[in-house]
């Protein structure tokens, strides 16, 4: 399908000028608002992606962490999973989202349920009702609770092809993550880190729970969100946020109210895509302090790539936890440094006892690395290593070994 040419942009804005309100959107420009705390963060953001990587910490603590500072961690697990802020479900990847967009996924949810699954599995229909009768009756209950989520029994109705997808899931697990898809239920806490599965009678509020909104509208909806959240986004960027298809962005933008513009050094593709900015932030240009800090490599504000090497002119930020060790450039669960509104850096962290560990530490400008930069990188790391408990850091290897001594130096201060 042809993609239509874009509207006549009314506004050109320099790079500096879409970068800063890309990290206004994002929350790095300007004083947090700590009163929202955690759930404003959630709000503002849209999504909170779940990894069970662990490193620092999982990546829904360091979301948070990265713009609020260093805020208890138990206050983070509570603002998520006390059962009327947010639910878990499928958006740019599975995510933490705010309650209030639960109507706004009423299409995927009937997507689910016309091609019958969220990936190519079979279950029984008799499982699936035992599930749903089981927290009907029960009351909410973790796929352990309900049976088990492995597969222990030698008698496995799935095709090798679901077997490959679904790992050794049992029947249950199965069951009770195909009604999640399909919104029979739903998932508002986590215990130990395991779902914790309830009826959406339960705890979607009831005005919540009555809104029905047809495709075209949750569309809309999601695609107006998405540009509030990234502030300035190409075609591609909105279908990313919230993984719709070209045509579904195509036919909300007329009604999202978004503002198409250019953005100078975006490159042809962005202007041959088209571009558009949130209406406010457009109104009222961003100002403030910007965040000094270590960015998950899951946060929002860099996980998607092309974007982050457009939005940062030509940083480069891959995940390698699963490339092998042997070929991996920065390291495992590499860490970007955002300061001064820039990408600056990377570090692979780790933990040994009371000791952030920065296995590799890399900067993007050489030879020469400016005082600010190891200043930032210091206080990035040494709040860090505060924020989960930590007294020292150690640094391993480093892109540019002349820093190590100023770094050290500056740690020790």
């Amino acid at each position: 399908m042809t993609t239509p040419p874009p509207p006549a942009a009314q506004v050109e804005l320099t790079a500096d000028e879409a970068r800063r309100i890309v990290l206004a959107a994002q929350g790095f420009l300007g004083a947090p608002d700590r009163r929202a705390g955690v759930p404003g963060v959630l709000r503002a953001l849209g999504a909170v992606q779940l990894d069970t990587i662990s490193t620092l910490a999982r990546s829904h603590e360091l979301v948070p962490y990265a713009r609020l500072g260093a805020i208890g961690r138990p206050a983070v697990e509570a603002a998520y999973w006390a059962g009327d802020t947010a639910f878990e479900y499928w958006s740019h990847a599975a995510c933490v989202l705010p309650m209030s967009t639960w109507p706004d996924f009423a299409f995927r949810r009937r997507h689910f349920r016309g091609r019958g699954g969220l990936w190519n599995h079979r279950v029984t229909e008799e499982a699936y009702k035992t599930v749903l009768e089981r927290l009907r009756t029960e009351g909410p209950l973790t796929a352990t609770a309900l049976g088990g989520a492995l597969q222990t029994s030698g008698d496995d109705p799935r095709t090798p092809e679901a077997k490959g997808e679904w790992w050794d899931w049992s029947d249950t697990k199965i069951a009770v993550e195909r009604a999640l898809a399909f919104g029979d239920v739903v998932c508002v806490r986590r215990e130990g880190w395991k779902r914790v599965y309830d009826l959406p009678d339960r705890v979607i509020p009831a005005a919540l729970l009555a809104e029905d909104p047809d495709d075209a509208e949750c569309l809309r909806r999601l695609v107006r969100l998405a540009g509030r959240q990234l502030g300035v986004a190409t075609r591609t960027d909105l279908m990313d946020q919230y993984r719709l298809t070209r045509a579904q962005v195509d036919a909300a933008l007329p009604g999202s109210g978004l503002i198409p513009v250019t953005v100078a050094g975006w490159g042809e593709r962005a202007a041959r895509e088209g571009t558009w900015a949130d209406p406010d932030a457009l109104a009222a240009p961003p100002r403030g302090r910007h965040r000094t800090t270590l960015l998950s490599p899951f946060d929002s504000l860099v996980w998607d790539r092309p974007r982050t090497a457009r939005v940062f002119t030509g940083f480069e930020h891959r995940l390698e936890a699963y490339v092998p060790a042997a070929k991996r450039v920065h390291g495992y669960f590499v860490m970007p440094l955002l300061a001064g509104g820039r990408l600056l850096g990377r570090v692979d962290p780790a933990r040994d006892g009371q000791t952030l560990v920065a296995r590799r530490v890399s900067f993007e400008s050489g030879p020469k690395i400016p005082t600010r930069t190891l200043q930032s990188m210091s206080e990035a790391l040494r709040t860090a290593a505060e924020w989960v408990g930590c007294t020292n850091v150690r640094i391993e290897q480093l892109t540019h070994e002349q820093t190590r001594k100023p770094l050290t130096a500056l740690l020790a201060s």
